[in-house]
C-alpha cells in the first residue's frame, strides 16, 4: 500500500513537472541598474526543450566544417619537381634500391596522402536541424541559470564606461561574476537589430563578444558560458518563430 501511494506522489511530480515545462516559464526582466524591470514568459518549445546532445553534436560538427576553406593542398610523388633519373643502379651498390629521389621516403619528395585542395568539407545542415540544435542548447543554458535578459543596452553616450558600469550592475543583481570581470569571452551578448551606440560601446569589453539575434547560432551559444539577451519581448517572439 505504502509504495502505492509513493509511486503515486511520484507520477504526480512528474505530471506537474511536464505541465509546468509544457506552459512554459517566467524569467527577470533586468535594466541597465541591475534592478528588475518586469517579467516575461518563454514559451517551451524554444526553452524548454529536451537535451539533444546528438543533434547539437551534429549541428555543431557541422558549422566548423563548413567553415574550413579548404586550401590545404599537398604535392604527391608525381608532381614534385625533378626526380626523373634513377638515382644509382639497381644492384651493385650495396644500398637500398630507388627509382626517384622524389620518393615519399626522401627528404624533398612526394607527400603520401597529404590532402588535396579539391575536397569539399561543406556539409549540409537543414534549417529545421539548426533551430531544434539551438533551442536544445537555450533550453539547458536557461535550466543552468546562465542567460540574463536586459530591456535595452543602448547608453547615453559611446563610451566603452557606461557599458562596464551596466555589467557590473548586472553582475550584482545575478550573481554572475563574470559578467563584469573576466579577461576572457565568456558572454556572448545578442543584439535584437542594428544599435551603432551599443555596439560601439560594449565591444571593448574583453568579457563580452557582439552578435545579431538573427545570426545566433547554437556553436556561438555553447563557446560562451553566459549568454545575454536584449529587448528580450521580440527576441523571444523571433526565436519562436524560427521553429
Amino acid at each position: 500500500m505504502e509504495k502505492d501511494v509513493k509511486q503515486k506522489k511520484i507520477e504526480g511530480s512528474s505530471d506537474t513537472k511536464s505541465r509546468s515545462i509544457s506552459n512554459g516559464m517566467e524569467a527577470k526582466i533586468y535594466n541597465q541598474k541591475g534592478e528588475e524591470a518586469g517579467k516575461i514568459n518563454l514559451p517551451a518549445k524554444v526553452f524548454a526543450v529536451k537535451w539533444r546532445a546528438d543533434l547539437v553534436h551534429q549541428v555543431a560538427e557541422g558549422m566548423k566544417s563548413n567553415k574550413r576553406a579548404g586550401t590545404a593542398d599537398t604535392k604527391g610523388r608525381g608532381e614534385v619537381r625533378g626526380g626523373g633519373k634513377k638515382p644509382w643502379r639497381q644492384k651493385g651498390s650495396g644500398r637500398a634500391r630507388h627509382g626517384s629521389s622524389r620518393s615519399p621516403l626522401w627528404v624533398g619528395g612526394g607527400v603520401t596522402h597529404g590532402p588535396l585542395a579539391e575536397k569539399n568539407y561543406k556539409r549540409k545542415i537543414s534549417k529545421k536541424m539548426r533551430a531544434q540544435a539551438l533551442f536544445s542548447v537555450l533550453s539547458k543554458k536557461m535550466k543552468d541559470g546562465e542567460i540574463i535578459f536586459i530591456d535595452t543596452l543602448t547608453t547615453a553616450d559611446i563610451k566603452t564606461q557606461n557599458a562596464l558600469k551596466v555589467m557590473q550592475s548586472l553582475a550584482k543583481a545575478s550573481g554572475l561574476k563574470p559578467l563584469a570581470n573576466s579577461k576572457k569571452s565568456r558572454v556572448l551578448t545578442a543584439l535584437f537589430e542594428r544599435n551603432e551606440k551599443a555596439e560601439k560601446s560594449f565591444r571593448n569589453l574583453p568579457q563580452l563578444e557582439i552578435v545579431f539575434l538573427k545570426n545566433l547560432n547554437p556553436l556561438d551559444v555553447l563557446n560562451h558560458q553566459y549568454l545575454l539577451i536584449e529587448n528580450p519581448v521580440e527576441a523571444v517572439k523571433f526565436l519562436e518563430a524560427r521553429g
